[in-house]
């Protein structure tokens, strides 16, 4: 994962991890994380795409999980491929994107950033998916 990662915060422990979750709780803030492999194309694609929102939308705490580097963390929120973007808010998902939309990622993004409270009125824990993925099974 090298490059700039703007303020992209890459988790590598489940410590960490449980440390960035409960920080954004108690400050009221929404996580992005993007769920990521080396290994992965799409991943390689969007990692500029999560890189350049993250600056964009620095009111967002932005993460990046190595699904291979951190397993806890990609079983315990049933991350099935990749990329796989979850918003997360009191410690609870919120919204998902799985695969490589760029489109769509930008428009949650946008969208939690200017709605804090993460609630989303139009679909609740709504899932998208984009046919650009790789998958873990």
């Amino acid at each position: 994962m090298a490059g700039d990662h703007g303020n992209v915060h890459v988790v590598n422990s489940k410590q960490l991890w449980e440390t960035k979750v409960e920080d954004a709780k108690s400050r009221g803030k929404i996580i992005v994380v993007d769920f990521t492999a080396t290994w992965c194309g799409p991943c390689r694609l969007m990692a500029p795409v999560f890189s350049d929102l993250s600056k964009k939308y620095d009111i967002l705490i932005f993460l990046k999980v190595d699904v291979d580097e951190v397993q806890e963390v990609t079983t315990e929120w049933e991350i099935r491929a990749m990329p796989t973007f979850l918003f997360i808010k009191d410690g609870k998902q919120i919204d998902k994107i799985v695969g490589a939309n760029k489109a769509d990622l930008e428009k949650k993004c946008h969208y939690y950033a200017t709605n804090q409270s993460g609630i989303d009125l139009h679909a609740s824990k709504h899932v998208s998916s984009s046919p650009s993925r790789c998958h873990i099974c």
